[in-house]
């Protein structure tokens, strides 16, 4: 088989290469000229672990190759697919689709025979069915069916996440046009009948709800035990404890139960204001995801001033380290990441900020001016008062406390990800502080 995947980005490109690991051929195509030279030449624009050897070896092999030229992308596809950015609207909160709606006309119109045009960027309920009138519109001559097929892809674990995924959602329209869409995605997901994947056959609509009702469930579950974690600090109880308990509930499970300053990244902030807003525009407001958005945007201001108490109730003039910026660790994503809240606090209440993550390349862009980005850990934490671990990369979790005491001049640490030992760190010296442990 062969297809076509619109937008070398994060899910076009991770989506493209695991596609072509199942041995179809594939052709990613960009508007950035750039990107696609870099691309060719083996650079990878993202951070993602083991994307660049995955992209290497099959665009070796000829099954994967990119270019700027959408005719010659789609020419002869069985299926191409939209993976372009669907970013939030300004002013108002909902999905911008401009760049979905125009891209799928732009594939109709250079359509040389029948295909199935999917949807893999996430998009609010009603936009399949936009795009069907477009290309209906557009390429009345043609055949071409419309699906939605939703990515569930977590940065840092996205190869996997493809590879083995929970289950596979197909949402098509209804009659021949549809039968005929679902047969040619069920035979490019054919590789993973091999593990009995579960793929759900929807319709339009339900697919397209599916990406955005689950991705709203976790932002919940990850601002529920947040608050929990408040309650457990005024009550003496342990979050870790009380998370475990509720994780070993087969109802609930213990994912996404780790409390901290608050969720980031491309996914949840923009789908549940997303999710949030669709819901108002038909009637039936989603109050639960309302409020989660709220809570959420309101943790990561409270952990800025949580680190300002735990200096005294000043930080003007202290030099405070800073472990990790991307929203989460394993890559180099910076939306919506707490560091962006947490961090421009500080400095405003006079603090220098000396940081260390990584994967700083994001963060250089979206700090500048109000960070000092150091080589290592231990560079960042010298001569500090204040430490704050704000995103737990693993390589965090194995530092020496008596080697980071030693190079600091103070001795606050605020762990925000509860990635030590309290004991430990109060016996190498630190008046530790973390989140919703006694």
């Amino acid at each position: 088989m062969r297809i076509a995947m619109v937008g070398a980005g994060y899910v076009g490109l991770v989506s493209g290469a695991c596609f072509a690991e199942f041995g179809t051929d594939v052709c990613i195509v960009d508007t950035d000229a750039g990107k696609v030279e870099a691309l060719r030449a083996g650079r990878i624009p993202i951070y993602e672990p083991g994307l660049d050897k995955l992209v290497e070896e099959n665009a070796r092999d000829g099954r994967l190759t990119f270019t700027t030229e959408l005719e010659q992308a789609v020419r002869g596809a069985d299926a191409v697919f939209l993976a372009v950015g669907t970013p939030t609207r300004r002013g108002d909160g909902h999905a911008d689709l401009t760049y979905v709606y125009a891209a799928a006309e732009q594939v109709a119109k250079a359509a040389s025979g029948p295909l199935v045009l999917v949807t893999k960027s996430t998009v609010p309920v009603g936009t399949g069915q936009e795009v069907l009138k477009i290309v209906r519109r557009v390429r009345p001559d043609l055949a071409i069916s419309v699906a939605s097929n939703p990515e569930f892809l977590r940065e840092g674990s996205a190869i996997g996440d493809f590879m083995r995924p929970d289950r596979v959602v197909i949402g098509v329209e209804e009659g021949p046009s549809g039968e005929r869409a679902a047969a040619v995605l069920r035979r490019l997901y054919r590789p993973l009948n091999l593990i009995e994947v579960p793929i759900l056959a929807t319709r339009l609509e339900t697919a397209e709800l599916i990406k955005y009702a689950a991705n709203a469930f976790l932002a919940t579950k990850i601002t529920f035990i947040n608050e929990i974690a408040n309650l457990c600090e005024k009550v003496g109880a342990d979050v870790h404890d009380v998370a475990r308990g509720m994780g070993l509930d087969g109802r609930i499970g213990r994912k996404f139960l780790h409390a901290g300053p608050g969720y980031g990244g491309s996914c949840f902030p923009k789908d549940t204001l997303a999710l949030a807003r669709t819901a108002q525009d038909y009637g039936a407001p989603v109050r639960l995801v309302e409020a989660t958005i709220a809570v959420n945007e309101a943790r990561k201001a409270e952990m800025a001033e949580r680190v300002i108490a735990a200096c005294g109730g000043s930080v003007a003039g202290r030099t405070i380290a800073v472990l990790g910026l991307t929203f989460k660790p394993e890559t180099d994503d910076m939306r919506d990441a707490p560091s962006l809240i947490v961090v421009p606090r500080l400095v405003e209440a006079g603090a220098t900020v000396r940081a260390f993550d990584p994967q700083p390349a994001h963060a250089k862009q979206a700090l500048p001016g109000a960070v000092t980005f150091c080589i290592s850990a231990l560079e960042a934490a010298k001569g500090a008062d204040a430490l704050v671990l704000l995103t737990e990369w693993n390589e965090f979790r194995a530092l020496s406390p008596e080697k980071l005491k030693a190079a600091m001049a103070g001795d606050v640490l605020l762990d925000l990800r509860n990635v030590y030992d309290p004991e430990a760190m109060r016996a190498a010296g630190f008046r530790y502080q973390s989140i919703g442990r006694p």
